[in-house]
């Protein structure tokens, strides 16, 4: 499905085509740090597909967990992470997997996680959140 987004301040807005249902949540420390928070939603979304609509990128590069060489990308006046990939190697290199940040999404209601990785770095209290007594605001 066509999918927008952007950062925080809205300098950078994007569009791409991602599937609700290759929804994750990932529990690697990475994305622990770099959100925040105790994981992180990702979409996966191909190169091709993304188009950056207004703003700058910055990229952070990075060695990943997994040992593979990582790009990450955010908004330099916010800091909103947008996406993280592999590094390229060679302008001819095939199209690389965009792992879009679904907060960013104008549509991130419809992406809910249909599976879970980095499960051995996830917090003992993370689970079912309903449980919890809320607020509708604060």
């Amino acid at each position: 499905m066509q999918v927008h987004g952007s950062c925080h301040c809205g300098y950078v807005t994007y569009s791409s085509i991602a599937q609700p249902e290759n929804t994750v949540v990932c529990h690697c420390r990475d994305c622990q740090v770099m959100s925040g928070g105790p994981y992180r939603s990702i979409v996966p979304s191909s190169e091709a597909d993304f188009a950056l609509l207004s703003g700058e990128l910055t990229v952070y590069s990075k060695t990943g967990d997994s040992g593979n060489p990582r790009e990450l990308t955010f908004c330099n006046r916010c800091g909103s992470h947008i996406y993280a990939t592999s590094k390229k190697h060679s302008a001819d290199a095939a199209p690389r997997s965009f792992g879009l940040r679904t907060g960013t999404l104008d549509e991130v209601a419809q992406f809910v996680p249909k599976f879970q990785v980095w499960c051995d770095s996830r917090l003992p209290w993370v689970h079912d959140f309903d449980q919890l007594p809320g607020k509708p605001k604060q």
